[in-house]
Parts: structure tokens; sequence; C-alpha cells
């Protein structure tokens, strides 16, 4: 499950960036922090 949370964290924060670089700054804020809140290293909504 680590692993599964780890992937889609990478997965939300390089979509953050990406919208940072297309000028959607607060969908990429937003994808950056659901990214770093779902992370295992982060606060992970699910435990």
């Amino acid at each position: 499950m680590d692993l599964v949370l780890w992937i889609l964290a990478v997965i939300l924060v390089v979509a953050g960036i990406l919208a940072l670089f297309r000028r959607q700054i607060l969908w990429g804020v937003v994808l950056i922090i659901v990214g770093l809140l779902v992370g295992p290293g982060g606060v992970s909504i699910f435990t």
C-alpha cells in the first residue's frame, strides 16, 4: 500500500508542477499539496 501511495503522490506532484508551467497556478498548487498529503512521507489521509 505504501508503494501505491508513493506512486500516486509522485504523479500528483508532477502534474501540479506541469500545471504551474502552463500558468494554472491554483490547480498546480492544489495538486502539489494533495500529493504531499497523500504520500507516505507526508500526512497520509488513509491512516
